[in-house]
């Protein structure tokens, strides 16, 4: 083969795998593909850099395209990300964006986590919620200050067990109350006699406590009560009001999830949850994000006996709210109920009705409280409906 030959040979070899590298890299970085971009707002990007790798589920789906920085102090740092259009079916509106490390200081890199089922899908250019990135030197601290409390607990153990020496000692000895029951046998005696004369008596005691609990628990669970309250998913109608606000706030949330009771209870008349890990998303959004306050709406059709209906929706916001505060970490003192009885807007899965969870702003003013609690229905004849609330039901955004 000639000289010219080989080089012509050289240089095509070249050109390929130059080819060859351009379109890995390409691919990568979604030059040849479909895209589609979302945005996120974080106070600290923590070393994310323009570049680096969006993750969906653990794959990675899409790359940082830029980051922008604020125009001003206060506001906040703006991720844009090309995503694939493969994620377009699992990337909802609810879907949470954070700054993951791999390993403990490895690259970063932006995780966004599947939406829920039912929730509306993303648009091009639309911003999703965010969730502040663990850092480094916050973790460090916070070991700091435990090994400093595990220190000090330390020191008090050794002085509490040196107390507890001598005060042992002297019980040896026969000083005061306690040396002087373990070692005058007499007065230990007399003690004894005394001590079973008053636990005879704490347990007639108990035992007429025990007898008038079980007489007014069977009274709560009398046949006429029983099958109303216990079957509909609750027992005490007292505590349908403890959280209960008169009326929604003037002012418009900020963010606001919306379900039909007939995918959460199992029956048209019920507050038994069926499906309750459908209301994670609204759980995993309180815990994740600050707000001032939430409030759960319950409404029911126009169908059935308007105060049964009433408190048949105050129940359901009851069990709603007992469900998120027990599986899902923030203070339970900032959501509250608000049973809206018949709503002609809720008529919607054959008169079911419908559950909503509205979440508003730091500064947002919380109504008073509800003043009178809910009572056992009675036979009425009437099927106007009550008016709940002062404040209109809030449109979905």
């Amino acid at each position: 083969m000639s000289r010219a030959a080989r080089l012509g040979a050289f240089i095509v070899a070249t050109l390929a795998i130059l080819v060859v590298g351009v379109f890995i890299i390409g691919g990568k970085q979604y030059l040849f593909s479909s895209t589609y971009q979302l945005k996120a707002q974080f106070d600290n990007v923590v070393g994310l850099d323009a570049g680096g790798d969006v993750r969906v589920g653990g794959v990675h789906s899409g790359t940082v395209h830029s980051i922008v920085l604020p125009h001003k102090p206060g506001e906040k740092v703006t991720v844009i990300m090309d995503l694939g259009k493969s994620t377009h079916e699992i990337i909802k509106q609810d879907s949470v964006a954070t700054i993951e490390t791999e390993g403990l200081l490895g690259n970063q890199y932006l995780a966004i986590s599947f939406g829920s089922a039912g929730t509306a899908d993303v648009r091009d250019g639309d911003t999703i919620a965010s969730q502040p990135p663990l850092e480094m030197s916050d973790l460090l601290q916070k070991t700091s200050g435990i090994l400093d409390s595990s220190q000090q607990a330390i020191q008090n153990a050794t002085r509490a067990a040196a107390n507890l020496d001598s005060i042992s000692a002297k019980i040896d000895g026969g000083q005061g109350t306690a040396g002087a029951l373990v070692n005058d046998k007499q007065l230990y005696s007399n003690l004894e006699q005394t001590t079973s004369a008053m636990r005879d008596t704490m347990v007639e005691a108990q035992a007429g406590v025990t007898d008038f609990q079980e007489n007014m628990e069977a009274m709560k669970h009398n046949f006429f009560l029983r099958g109303y309250f216990k079957s509909r998913g609750y027992e005490d109608s007292a505590e349908l009001a403890k959280n209960e606000i008169e009326r929604l706030p003037q002012g418009t949330p900020t963010k606001q999830f919306t379900y039909s009771a007939k995918q959460l209870f199992d029956k048209q008349d019920s507050a038994k949850l069926k499906n309750q890990k459908s209301l994670n998303a609204g759980g995993e959004f309180l815990a994740n994000n600050q707000f001032g306050f939430a409030v759960i709406v319950a409404s029911a059709g126009m169908e059935g006996d308007t105060q049964k209906d009433l408190v048949l929706t105050e129940a359901r916001a009851m069990v709603v709210r007992e469900y998120l505060v027990e599986n899902f970490g923030f203070d339970d003192s900032q959501l509250k109920t608000l049973g809206m009885g018949k709503q002609t807007e809720a008529n919607s899965d054959a008169g079911w009705g419908a559950v909503q969870i509205f979440i508003y702003p730091i500064g947002t003013e919380t109504p008073p409280n509800k003043q009178t609690q809910a009572a056992i229905p009675s036979k009425t004849t009437s099927d106007q409906p009550v008016q709940a609330s002062a404040a209109a039901t809030p449109k979905p955004q």
